[in-house]
């Protein structure tokens, strides 16, 4: 690969993560500074080699990997791997310094009106387009439409009594405060049970047939982690396909591209199969008899395509919900039009489930808090 007289290599490959990053591909900066260290080891004017080594440092997950061809073809020319040139701008029209009328001034704010009610229109629109037709830029503004989302974690009461106005007498402290004004009646001290965050678990499945969900779910968990994370709540988080991989630690990163990465690189089984029923024993076996389960709100994101046994997942929900304080299932197909559960593993698993919800669009994650904060 050989440099353009008027661009440095390092400003052209630069510019190149800068567009894989636009496309939705989380590029941080200690990926492309990788990226340019591999592409010098390699050299760059074999432009195979450079095209490889921006395959392995850039790319965390398989879905990064389609966006990967589709930028780097639109990004280089195929001919002598530089940038494409870009269309001249078009002329900008100059107007005469005319004297405007009483009446001119209005046309302004109507257009800036019309353009604001396009911009919410559109926004609207893509609250409710299903994910996994979305396009490259729009993934990438659903994910900053994700911050908008406000969790509030579940809460149970405790053995413990905290002050109010209202509910049962306090006696000890009714008491103490009359013996401080030497037996002479005191005012009523009231209290009430307290209530701590209950813990959320979530179960992402990561086979192939999620494969279109799999990023806006992840970075829907690590907007529940950190938004129930601010409120004192905990959120555990899993995937599972052919295998159980604990995600918690990934998903406690405050920056959401830095934890989408740190996901791709910990999960080795992305679009692969399904097998719910194991990995859900697996699940109760290790962390679901010991605590994390228990009395806990579990969130199971699949769409039931099950290629094990359809009998192990339902005896294992039903383990699932004698021990969880709530289990809410999640199908992208759930909210669309002609949807029937006629999947083997949705059928196993709907007599041991609470709440049976869409989950294939940002309105629907919207609901999902809500459903979140009322277990």
């Amino acid at each position: 690969m050989t440099s353009a007289p008027l661009h440095q290599a390092d400003e052209i490959l630069l510019g190149f993560t800068r567009a894989l990053r636009a496309a939705g591909v989380p590029v941080t900066s200690d990926r492309a500074q990788t990226y340019l260290a591999a592409a010098v080891i390699v050299g760059l004017d074999d432009a195979r080699a450079t095209y490889d080594a921006g395959r392995a440092t850039l790319c965390a997950s398989p879905d990064d990997l389609v966006r990967y061809d589709q930028v780097h073809e639109a990004y280089f020319n195929s001919r002598d791997g530089l940038p494409r040139p870009s269309a001249p701008d078009a002329a900008v029209p100059t107007f005469s310094g005319l004297p405007m009328g009483e009446d001119d001034g209005g046309a302004g704010d109507d257009a800036e009106r019309e353009t604001i009610r396009a911009a919410a229109s559109d926004t609207e629109v893509l609250r409710h387009r299903d994910v996994a037709s979305m396009s490259a830029a729009e993934r990438h503004r659903l994910a900053s439409m994700l911050a908008t989302l406000r969790p509030r974690p579940p809460r149970r009461r405790t053995a413990r009594h905290r002050r109010w106005h209202r509910g049962q007498v306090d006696a000890a402290r009714t008491l103490r405060a009359s013996l401080r004004q030497m037996g002479e009646p005191a005012t009523v001290a009231w209290r009430r049970r307290a209530t701590k965050p209950r813990r959320v678990v979530l179960l992402l499945d990561v086979s192939g047939s999620m494969s279109g969900y799999a990023d806006a779910l992840l970075r829907l968990a690590h907007r529940l982690t950190q938004g129930l994370a601010a409120e004192g709540g905990t959120v555990e988080t899993f995937t599972v396909g052919t295998r159980l991989t604990h995600l918690t630690r990934a998903m406690r990163g405050r920056d959401a591209e830095r934890a989408m990465v740190a996901a791709g690189e910990t999960v080795p089984d992305w679009s692969g199969g399904t097998r719910l029923g194991e990995t859900l024993r697996i699940f109760l076996d290790r962390w679901g008899q010991r605590g994390t389960a228990r009395g806990a709100v579990v969130v199971v994101f699949s769409d039931g395509w099950e290629r094990g046994d359809a009998a192990l997942l339902g005896e294992q929900m039903a383990r699932l919900h004698r021990v969880a304080h709530r289990v809410v299932w999640v199908n992208p197909h759930r909210g669309k039009v002609g949807y029937e559960p006629v999947q083997q593993g949705v059928l196993a698993a709907l007599p041991h489930v609470d709440d049976f919800v869409a989950g294939h669009s940002l309105a629907t994650y919207a609901e999902l808090v809500e459903v979140i904060a009322r277990a």
